[in-house]
C-alpha cells in the first residue's frame, strides 16, 4: 500500500510539472510574437481615410488593392505588409521599412522611396518607374518583372543600375 501510494504521488508531481513546463513554453512561444507584425488598427484608420500616416505602425497591414495615391508614409512601419496590387503612385515612402513586403503587382510609380528598407520584399511585376530609390535597400528583394525605367538608383543596394535605363 505504502508503494502505491508514493508512486502515484510521484506520478502526480511528474505530470503536474510536465504540464507546467508545456504551458510555460506555450506562452513563452505565443507571447510577443504576434505583436512584432501586428499593425496598430488606428493607424490603418487613419491611413485609409486621410491617406496621412507618416510613422505609423502598419507592419503586417493588409492593405492589398488599396488606393492611396500620393499617400504620406514617410517612416512608417510597413514591414511584412501586403500592398499587392496597391496604388501607391507618387507616394512618400521616404524612410520606410517595407522589408518582407508584399508588393507584387503594386503601382509606385514616381514614388518617393529615398533610404527606404525593401530588403526581401517582393516587387515581382511593380510599377517603379521614376521612382526615387536613392538609398534604398533592396537586398534580397524580388524585382523580376519589375518596371524600374527611369528609377533613381543612386546610392541603393541591391539592384543593378542598369534597370533603371
Amino acid at each position: 500500500m505504502f508503494n502505491l501510494l508514493s508512486i502515484s504521488k510521484r506520478l502526480t508531481m511528474k505530470t503536474s510539472t510536465l504540464l507546467f513546463l508545456i504551458g510555460l513554453n506555450v506562452c513563452l512561444f505565443s507571447v510577443g510574437s504576434p505583436s512584432v507584425y501586428a499593425a496598430n488598427p488606428a493607424h490603418v484608420d487613419t491611413l485609409k481615410e486621410t491617406q496621412k500616416c507618416p510613422r505609423c505602425n502598419l507592419s503586417g497591414a493588409n492593405l492589398s488593392s488599396s488606393k492611396l495615391p500620393r499617400a504620406n508614409l514617410r517612416g512608417a512601419n510597413l514591414s511584412r505588409a501586403k500592398l499587392r496590387g496597391a496604388n501607391l503612385r507618387g507616394a512618400d515612402l521616404s524612410g520606410a521599412d517595407l522589408s518582407q513586403a508584399e508588393l507584387r503587382r503594386a503601382n509606385l510609380r514616381g514614388a518617393r522611396m529615398g533610404g527606404a528598407n525593401l530588403r526581401g520584399a517582393n516587387l515581382r511585376g511593380t510599377n517603379l518607374r521614376g521612382a526615387d530609390l536613392r538609398g534604398a535597400r533592396l537586398d534580397g528583394a524580388d524585382l523580376e518583372g519589375a518596371n524600374l525605367k527611369g528609377a533613381i538608383l543612386d546610392g541603393a543596394t541591391g539592384v543593378d543600375p542598369a534597370l533603371a535605363e
